[in-house]
């Protein structure tokens, strides 16, 4: 899941497009601040104020900000992708997948703990200890980031099965261990010292 920081004072707004993102796209979440979960995407709805109030905090996530007004934005450097409203659904859809994109090749969107660095959009980690490349599936990526977002906590085999398998059918808790243990084994090479997950109190903790 990537998250979203959406900003709007319309509530009525913020929620219907939120759901249109939730059923047209997928693969997305919404969290309320920064301060817990660094955002993926910033979508910042006409308020110009928050715009700036997020970029003189350094925050370096791909910004989409939606207006009206177009005439009113007068600084669009801290912009990726400026959208007038009204707007047609696909056209808002194929924007913020661009805008993920942008974050995923970016150095932001490489993920680094623990001598490792997870590129998401090459699909690979390089073990930092001795340069060496490993090739990833997307699921793997998929459970990597899940757990690095989560990692000053113990992660369940059920949320994994919730929010990275979505709770598909043909998948068991059971198909989680075996995935996880053969995703270690690719990367760890029975390596302690390079041990990529943990297995804490039944569920997964990234190490950092």
């Amino acid at each position: 899941m990537s998250n979203i920081l959406f900003i709007s004072h319309n509530e009525a707004f913020k929620n219907d497009l939120s759901d249109q993102i939730r059923l047209h796209a997928g693969g997305f979440d919404f969290i309320t601040s920064d301060k817990d979960v660094s955002p993926d995407i910033l979508l910042i709805d006409e308020d110009v104020d928050a715009l700036k109030k997020y970029h003189a905090q350094n925050l370096r996530a791909p910004t989409i900000f939606l207006t009206s007004k177009p005439e009113e934005v007068l600084d669009t450097s801290s912009i990726n992708h400026l959208i007038i409203k009204p707007f047609e659904l696909g056209f808002f859809l194929d924007e913020l997948r661009a805008c993920l994109n942008i974050y995923d090749n970016s150095e932001e969107g490489f993920l680094t703990f623990n001598q490792y660095q997870l590129r998401p959009a090459c699909k690979d980690i390089i073990n930092l200890r001795n340069n060496e490349e490993t090739k990833l599936t997307e699921k793997e990526v998929a459970v990597l980031k899940y757990l690095y977002k989560f990692q000053d906590r113990i992660v369940g085999k059920n949320e994994l099965l919730q929010n990275v398998w979505e709770y598909s059918p043909d998948v068991t808790t059971h198909t989680i261990e075996t995935h996880i243990y053969r995703l270690r084994q690719k990367v760890e090479h029975d390596d302690l010292s390079a041990q990529l997950i943990l297995t804490v109190d039944g569920g997964y903790q990234l190490k950092v």
